[in-house]
């Protein structure tokens, strides 16, 4: 066969992509295919003690049961044919597991208190999750929110992470799913200073190098576009070092920031839709993971007020489904029952075809849909994902998909190439 390129050529190409390629692999390494979960649940420290996730789990059953399960899935939309599956995965789950990632709250859900007040609380929390872990008592994720680096809380925040992180780690490694929120972030800098303060805390407690990581909390208009008309929330992960996890979107600090009305503020307004689009760009092959914000309208009254905030949050909690958002926050026992219908409803009206694709993927069958292998990534995620939160079993996806869990991770974890 002739060609027209010579070795010498080919040798150019490699060396002016060289470079490239470093940058690809490593700040673009994607996921790594282990759990997200499918919410964060807010609680002001001073209200966390040993057994909270277990209360709300009462909390949310009793709100369900003064209810009926009927109302709930009539409210979040559930679809005729899997309304008995839904609620027996929803019952199952607030009574198993009714929160996936806790985040002890010393920013705004806790506010201003004298330093000795805040010290104290922060070491009790500590002390509180030590024994809890210890108990095997703990949620699969938790970790602490502390004050933003903005000069009039910078001094207490860092205390508060340092009073936490030294009370936990002096008792024991920290676990596995300990999660640190930075809020407010406003510029780059405070994430260099965040991976700084992070290394110094390693040395001290003896932690290994790189131990620490934290998401970042949008919050703001700075976080999106900086005066230079940059995204700065990419930049903002590549200055992690590696050490940035999650990027969370604040629904209303964000929305207040613009300016936006009290009334319209939410998580669908267009406002909302652009900086979370900028959000998923940048984070896009990262590995950062990204989460949809809350809605204020809570479960609470009468019972005609309970159903119309369930028709909310569920409409919310699949509108960010759809658009690839899998976390988003939740402030009320209350909002649990309508945080897992609609997540259990979503992979469960898509399972089937899902599946099936998937499975003449891997099994070059051919049909009326040709997928891309990238397709296949995203139908390995979707699946994954499902069986992650309790939506999916591993033997329906296994007879569906003819996949066990451990190949769904390896597809989803490697390039789509």
């Amino acid at each position: 066969m002739k060609t027209s390129l010579d070795a010498a050529t080919l040798d150019d190409v490699e060396r002016r992509l060289a470079a490239h390629d470093e940058v690809l692999s490593s700040a673009y390494p994607g996921d790594d295919g282990t759990r997200q979960p499918v919410h964060t649940v807010y609680v002001p420290a001073h209200q966390y003690a040993v057994g909270l996730a277990e209360a709300w789990g009462v909390r949310a059953r009793e709100s369900l049961s003064a209810q009926g399960t009927d109302a709930l899935l009539d409210a979040v939309g559930v679809r005729a044919d899997l309304r008995d599956a839904v609620a027996a995965q929803v019952t199952a789950k607030l009574a198993a597991e009714p929160i996936e990632d806790l985040r002890i709250d010393l920013e705004d859900g806790y506010g201003a208190h004298p330093d000795p007040d805040e010290d104290a609380v922060t070491v009790a929390a500590a002390t509180a999750l030590r024994t809890e872990l210890d108990e095997g008592r703990a949620t699969p994720f938790v970790g602490i929110r502390f004050k933003c680096f903005e000069k009039p809380t910078r001094a207490r925040g860092l205390r508060t992470l340092d009073l936490f992180l030294s009370t936990l780690a002096t008792s024991g490694d920290l676990p596995d799913g300990l999660v640190v929120t930075l809020p407010k972030v406003t510029a780059v800098e405070q994430v260099e200073a965040m991976v700084a303060v992070c290394e110094r805390i390693e040395r001290a407690t003896g932690l290994r190098a790189g131990r620490l990581r934290f998401e970042v909390q949008v919050e703001t208009p700075q976080s999106i576009l900086d005066a230079a008309g940059t995204a700065t929330v990419a930049r903002m992960i590549h200055a992690g070092g590696g050490r940035v996890t999650g990027l969370h979107y604040g629904t209303y600090d964000y929305s207040a920031s613009l300016g936006i009305a009290a009334a319209y503020q939410s998580m669908e307004h267009p406002a909302a839709d652009l900086a979370k689009e900028v959000m998923q760009l940048a984070a896009a092959g990262t590995g950062v993971r990204l989460s949809d914000g809350s809605t204020n309208v809570l479960p609470v009254g009468d019972a005609a007020q309970v159903r119309a905030a369930w028709a909310n949050h569920g409409r919310l909690v699949r509108r960010s489904l759809e658009r690839g958002y899998y976390q988003g926050w939740d402030l009320h026992p209350a909002q649990l029952p309508s945080r897992f219908a609609a997540t259990y409803a979503f992979y469960r009206d898509g399972f089937a075809p899902a599946a099936e694709r998937l499975h003449d993927y891997v099994n070059r069958v051919e049909g009326a849909v040709l997928d891309e292998p990238a397709t296949a990534k995203a139908l390995a995620w979707y699946l994954k994902r499902g069986l992650d939160c309790g939506a999916l079993s591993a033997q329906e996806i296994g007879e569906r998909a003819g996949l066990q869990p451990e190949e769904l991770t390896a597809m989803v974890a490697r390039p789509a190439v």
